[in-house]
């Protein structure tokens, strides 16, 4: 039986995001086969817009195709995990959301204090300048008992993106998106705390304090010992 467009975008976003959501999750497990035909009985496409979702799913690495075979999902080995839609379908997913979560936040724990060390050797004055008053906006915020709502959130982002952004190390850069994944993901599932305790709100400031002054080693401590703390509080 045909499953229509709910009308919420492009046939092929939807037929996409429902498959993607699929294999992510593990509803669809590995090894799973499925042909361009009962993709198109099963969303009532046609077949080009069936081809241009299997092109989709085999850049992501989410299934490999054969003439023969068909359509088959592939291990998560062979997906592009750094993808926002990857990620988005794992976060959505009861199923994967946790291990989403811990994996994101295993990498930004890898990549951010790297990124602390490297900002305070090249940052510019603007920026220095900015992180210092975003800093204290987060310590306001999170003291007043509003840790967990948009407003904290949208200051964090850009606090946390600049530090990477400030590294000047394009590699670094290129992987914001994957950092402020984890972030929003634990204000939007209830695992951000309402109120920051002293010792984060205090990780905040001085970071942005090293790094202001270019002391690269201590930024980079204070980077490793936010991150621990903010793992404390969320888990």
């Amino acid at each position: 039986m045909a499953r229509t467009n709910p009308g919420t975008g492009p046939l092929l976003e939807y037929v996409l995001d429902v498959l993607g959501g699929e294999i992510c999750s593990g509803e669809m497990p590995v090894g799973s086969v499925f042909t361009l035909g009962d993709l198109s009985e099963r969303f009532g496409i046609s077949r080009t817009v069936a081809r241009e979702v299997m092109r989709a799913l085999e850049q992501l690495g989410l299934v490999a195709s054969s003439r023969r075979v068909g359509l088959t999902v592939q291990p998560m080995a062979q997906w592009s995990v750094l993808d926002q839609a990857v990620i988005r379908w794992r976060l959505n997913s009861r199923q994967t959301r946790e291990d989403q979560l811990r994996s994101l936040a295993l990498l930004r724990t890898a990549i951010e204090p790297v990124a602390a060390r490297e900002a305070a050797r090249h940052a510019t004055e603007a920026q220095r300048a900015e992180l210092l008053e975003m800093a204290d906006r987060l310590g306001r915020i999170g003291a007043a008992g509003r840790a967990n709502t948009d407003d904290f959130l949208e200051v964090d982002v850009a606090f946390h993106s600049l530090i990477l952004e400030a590294s000047a190390n394009e590699m670094i850069v290129a992987l914001t998106e994957s950092v402020v994944s984890v972030m929003r993901g634990r204000t939007e599932f209830g695992l951000q705390p309402a109120r920051l305790s002293d010792k984060s709100v205090h990780h905040h400031l001085d970071l942005a304090r090293a790094i202001a002054d270019g002391d690269a080693g201590h930024a980079a401590e204070l980077s490793r010992a936010l991150l621990v703390e903010v793992d404390a509080q969320a888990y």
